[in-house]
């Protein structure tokens, strides 16, 4: 979902709201006008529950998210949003529905086929063929705008169970899509580091960092091959600027807990 300023998407909520209560003292809506004004509504308070779950600010997003259903009780990137947070919250089961939820109002929906793949694939690891299916069905829409997302969770899904090869083709087809993608060149990177190609692992991850804004994916990465490789060195440089640029990333927990694998 595009990111939009939450001050913006509140200015539209307002005069949305003040075109309601001025056109209702003029005439009667019709029905027509009542669904479109209730779509309308619900829509904004989606994306508002989407920029409020992209801050961490999870109780306001899911406030949102009921404004939307209140507005409009089948509009279907609700669900998809509140499958978002709910997974963030770690609660599958609650997720999982309103994923199924949202498939059953727009079942031809390729965000929402990527997102539901990536919550099989993150919590689900049982239903792994399932999550690839989903993204492949996103994949499958030529109007899908993102397609180096799908491919890119569909490499790492792979990656997760040790198909490095198939790992290795999604993230070639996302980055055929956009080049240069950051998740797609990690995740290549990873496919190396996995396969005990230390030293390419280490140059390929060089390369990036030189022509990247550092992510805590990529520093995490980095840390887990020096320890492989042994420069301990480097290892702690890269360890330090982790926690020191995100502490409060799941990398950098990782690394306050010991977990390497």
């Amino acid at each position: 979902m595009k990111k939009i300023s939450v001050g913006f998407l509140l200015v539209l909520l307002i005069i949305l709201l003040a075109g309601c209560v001025q056109t209702g003292g003029e005439k009667k809506l019709t029905q027509e006008q009542k669904r479109k004004h209730a779509q309308q509504s619900a829509k904004l308070h989606t994306e508002l529950a989407a920029e409020y779950y992209h801050r961490g600010q999870y109780e306001v997003a899911i406030e949102e998210v009921e404004e939307a259903f209140q507005a409009a009780p089948n509009y279907a990137p609700a669900f998809n949003m509140m499958g978002l947070i709910n997974m963030s919250l770690h609660v599958n089961e609650k997720a999982r529905k309103n994923f199924e939820q949202a498939l059953k109002i727009s079942p031809d929906d390729s965000e929402i086929h990527n997102n539901y793949g990536w919550f099989l694939c993150q919590r689900l690891p049982e239903k792994m063929d399932q999550a690839i299916g989903h993204f492949m069905t996103a994949l499958s829409d030529p109007l899908y705008k993102t397609p180096e997302i799908s491919y890119t969770n569909a490499g790492i899904c792979e990656l997760k169970r040790n198909n490095f090869t198939a790992a290795k083709d999604y993230f070639n087809n996302a980055l055929s899509k956009s080049t240069a993608y950051p998740p797609a060149l990690i995740g290549l990177i990873e496919v190396d580091f996995n396969s005990g190609n230390l030293t390419e692992a280490k140059s390929k991850l060089s390369h990036y960092m030189r022509h990247s804004t550092q992510t805590p994916e990529s520093l995490w990465l980095a840390v887990k091959i020096e320890r492989k490789i042994g420069d301990r060195y480097a290892e702690e440089s890269y360890a330090y600027q982790l926690m020191k640029r995100f502490p409060n990333s799941k990398e950098a927990s990782a690394l306050r807990e010991g977990r390497y694998e």
